[in-house]
């Protein structure tokens, strides 16, 4: 499913406007930061062809209906943002752990 997705994450780059800055797929979810650059279409049509492109690669519908959208202002905040979805990863299996811990 991975591959899928990263493959479907990839064609978002050929849309004219649209630049996938960084992403992380995770087990249960996606963080991806796109910046539009006087792009055509707006975000919501962006997410619906990547979610369309990968159910349609699966041969199921893999999406929750809704997403979380988070317009990025400015630079020192797109670095802290990228290291969040960076690190993600590291604090899930942490948690996991935590919470199982005997």
């Amino acid at each position: 499913m991975k591959d899928t997705i990263g493959s479907a994450i990839n064609k978002l780059a050929c849309i004219e406007g649209v630049k996938v800055d960084y992403h992380c797929i995770m087990s249960n979810h996606l963080h991806l930061i796109v910046i539009l650059n006087r792009c055509s279409i707006p975000l919501g049509k962006v997410i619906r062809r990547l979610k369309a492109q990968v159910s349609k690669e699966a041969g199921f519908k893999v999406w929750q209906p809704n997403y979380y959208e988070h317009v990025i202002r400015n630079e020192k905040a797109l670095n802290r943002i990228r290291e969040y979805v960076k690190d993600n990863p590291t604090k899930e299996i942490i948690e996991f752990e935590q919470f199982y811990k005997l």
